[in-house]
């Protein structure tokens, strides 16, 4: 309904999100300006303003996007069992999730210090608490808490830490998913063998 009238708009915004990311993650957020970015879109300062007021403003606008699916995911699981199935599948969703917003969560980690002074750092901390919520069991042991922790952290870490380890993103982004399912696995059943 809502959508329906602004596909030139949103590609705009698009562009704009891109080419701003891309020059945070270049140059950094703090050395990053409005008219760098206008530049390098080719249109006027003007023209940038009036989709965003500020970078924060494109910075939002760019997690927001790409942590949609991260809100949806935190929605679905809470009217779900909690069952080691339901568990498992939200961290499939959430490695699909943190793959399609990645040069997001790579600026992130180099720019943890602005990331932490915006806006966007207490909702970040906010979503990973929620999934955290939803993968480990009420009441659990704090080394089970500490295992469906160090499962999310490990998907983080997959997609971070790894993009300079030699091989596929794919089969390293399985990998990591692979570890964390078996953290959640001893997580929700400590009588599972190792």
């Amino acid at each position: 309904m809502g959508s329906t009238p602004q596909p030139r708009r949103s590609n705009t915004r698009q562009r704009i999100q891109d080419v701003a990311l891309e020059l945070f993650a270049e140059q950094g957020y703090e050395k990053t300006s409005l008219r760098e970015i206008a530049e390098k879109l080719d249109v006027t300062k003007a023209a940038l303003y009036y989709h965003f007021k500020t970078k924060e403003d494109i910075l939002v606008s760019i997690f927001e996007d790409l942590n949609r699916p991260v809100e949806e995911l935190i929605t679905w699981g809470e009217t779900q069992p909690r069952t080691l199935e339901t568990k498992k599948e939200l961290l499939r969703r959430y490695s699909d999730a943190l793959a399609h917003a990645a040069p997001l969560f790579r600026f992130m980690q180099e720019n943890q210090a602005t990331v932490r002074d915006l806006s966007i750092g207490e909702t970040i901390k906010t979503r990973v608490l929620g999934l955290m919520d939803l993968i480990k069991e009420p009441g659990a042991p704090l080394t089970d808490q500490v295992r469906c922790f160090s499962a999310l952290i490990t998907l983080h870490a997959g997609m971070i830490a790894l993009k300079d380890v030699e091989g596929d993103p794919e089969e390293k982004r399985k990998a990591a998913l692979e570890v964390a399912v078996e953290l959640v696995t001893r997580a929700h059943d400590p009588e599972t063998p190792r």
